[in-house]
């Protein structure tokens, strides 16, 4: 079969999806515009303000996407690339969107507020503290890993740190225009043009100005933009650049499939399924957990309820964001699969384990687009490039993000100074700041990423969890959440049992520790939402 032929296929299924299964899901969250959206009630200019669909479409695409749906396809697909394709599919449709969709519907009509603060009003107090210390720590991890990502990036190639220096500078000034122009349709389009051209241009030109710094000073760099980028105005920074980030990744998704025509590549790989791992371990529940981004992930629903929710001009909109950006990212995690399955399942084991899954896709993928007409280094440094702007998108995000989840614990704290942080944007956005310095220098996230893809695909089985309680209270037949809920509480309660047992006797206490820890999280927040839910569960069986 050839790869072209695959890439049809899913199109269709996903566009399929969206057009049939996106509007019944859309109806069953109750959206509709017949209430002003937070972004217009709660408008203050800093976090909430109403743009275009398709700006909050990038903001949210740009968040969401990063690295993940490009290194978790292609580690899965050591069990396989049909299961890997078939979970991508059924997941992003059935899973993800549904997901996505629903904490963006939830946090609509909860004045924008983040799943945590639904927590608390579905499931009570204790629910929420829970939730958000949970969120809370895995945002200040993924900080981390991203500001050491990106320096190491910096440092070993200097011309993405001057071409994402560049792309800042052009946000903030397409930001300030854009907010001149105003909503005159016309002039938005012609800044868009002459932005995305722009911004391709500084692309070459960074590769020709290399900025060089040192790692230590690249951190503290990046960390004071992160703080920046997380107190300033969205209008400002967040969204200028996000939406034109976004046009990256979109020019590398055309390109991929031009040049995936063009080259007319077959699948090499074997149908061959593999069940178990040395290294992974078996295909259930690690295949679920390796493929979050581009199916289901837990760190969409922080997004979704966090930032964007705040930014939606109207309910409507929620669909073509929600739903619509979670299917073009199973779209760019079917092309992740692409990039590597025109080899052998030889030369894919040996290539994964010597160059890493970053340099397997980017290789892979420029490959392939050099059959357009350009040089195939400039298209395998163009595909390193997109990459390297998403990771730097999710750390700006993730900074507010992590904001917003200390603001909401300490709003329900009386006393003074848990107040001041709370009202303040400075002070907690300095907290976070400080939290991810002192783990950066302890170099304890290195330590705990293993277990931070069953942690990442806990949140979702949470915030689906939330979803469905909101969804019964309201008296709406949750079913389409539920089987999501179960699933997924099923495959990371597995795997973190699993991770736990096998740490434990690798006599690793510390992570089999914090696996049975996360594991009690979740038993504790269901048991909370089972508790919740007594009203709902014995009026039916009275009637009976």
């Amino acid at each position: 079969m050839s790869l072209s032929f695959l890439l049809i296929i899913s199109a269709v299924i996903l566009l399929l999806a969206y057009r049939f299964y996106g509007r019944y899901v859309y109806k069953k969250f109750g959206l509709n515009d017949d209430h002003p959206a937070p972004s217009h009630t709660h408008r203050d200019g800093i976090d909430y303000e109403p743009s275009k669909p398709i700006v909050v479409l990038g903001h949210h695409f740009a968040s969401i996407a990063g690295a993940g749906p490009i290194v978790g396809p292609i580690i899965a697909v050591t069990f396989g690339w049909i299961p890997a394709v078939i979970w991508i599919l059924v997941g992003g449709i059935f899973f993800g969107a549904v997901h996505d969709l629903g904490s963006m519907a939830s946090s609509l009509k909860s004045d924008g507020k983040s799943i945590g603060v639904i927590i608390r009003n579905q499931i009570g107090i204790k629910g929420k503290q829970l939730f958000i210390i949970f969120s809370f720590s895995t945002l200040i991890l993924v900080i981390g890993v991203f500001s050491d990502i990106i320096a190491k990036t910096f440092v070993s190639n200097p011309g993405v740190a001057s071409a994402s220096i560049l792309f800042i500078l052009l946000a903030i000034a397409f930001g300030v225009v854009n907010r001149l122009v105003g909503n005159r349709k016309v002039a938005f389009i012609i800044l868009t043009v002459v932005g995305v051209i722009l911004m391709y241009y500084f692309v070459y030109l960074g590769m020709q100005l290399p900025f060089v710094l040192d790692y230590k000073i690249w951190i503290l760099a990046l960390l004071g933009y992160a703080f920046l980028a997380s107190v300033t105005p969205v209008s400002m920074l967040l969204q200028p650049r996000d939406y034109l980030n976004s046009f990256l990744l979109y020019g590398m998704i055309i390109a991929a499939v031009l040049g995936v025509f063009v080259s007319n590549p077959d699948i090499q790989m074997s149908n061959e399924i593999t069940i178990s791992n040395e290294n992974l371990g078996y295909i259930f529940p690690v295949l679920f957990v390796t493929i979050a981004c581009g199916a289901i992930s837990g760190f969409h629903s922080l997004v979704a309820s966090g930032t964007t929710s705040k930014q939606l001009d109207k309910e409507s909109d929620a669909k073509v964001v929600g739903f619509g950006g979670m299917l073009i990212e199973s779209f760019l995690a079917i092309i992740s699969v692409g990039a590597v399955i025109v080899l052998t399942k030889g030369e894919y084991t040996a290539r994964l384990a010597g160059e890493g899954p970053v340099s397997l896709f980017s290789t892979g993928l420029g490959g392939m687009i050099s059959t357009l007409g350009v040089s195939e280094n400039f298209a395998v440094g163009f595909v390193a490039l997109t990459v390297s702007a998403f990771a730097l998108t999710t750390l700006d995000t993730c900074t507010r993000l992590a904001r917003f989840t200390l603001q909401e614990y300490f709003e329900d704290v009386p006393q003074p100074v848990a107040q001041f942080v709370a009202k303040n944007r400075f002070v907690s956005t300095g907290v976070v700041v400080i939290f991810s310095i002192l783990l950066l220098l302890s170099g304890e996230f290195t330590t705990l990423w293993p277990i931070f893809g069953s942690a990442n695909q806990l949140l979702a089985a949470l915030a689906l969890l939330t979803i469905a309680v909101w969804l019964i209270k309201k008296k709406v037949n949750a079913l389409f959440v539920t089987i999501p809920m179960f699933f997924m509480f099923t495959v990371t309660l597995a795997s973190l049992g699993l991770f736990a047992w096998k740490n434990f006797q690798d006599e690793v206490y510390v992570l089999s520790l914090i696996a049975s820890l996360l594991f009690i999280l979740a038993i504790s927040l269901m048991v909370l939402a089972t508790k919740s839910l007594k009203k709902e569960v014995k009026e039916p069986l009275k009637a009976l």
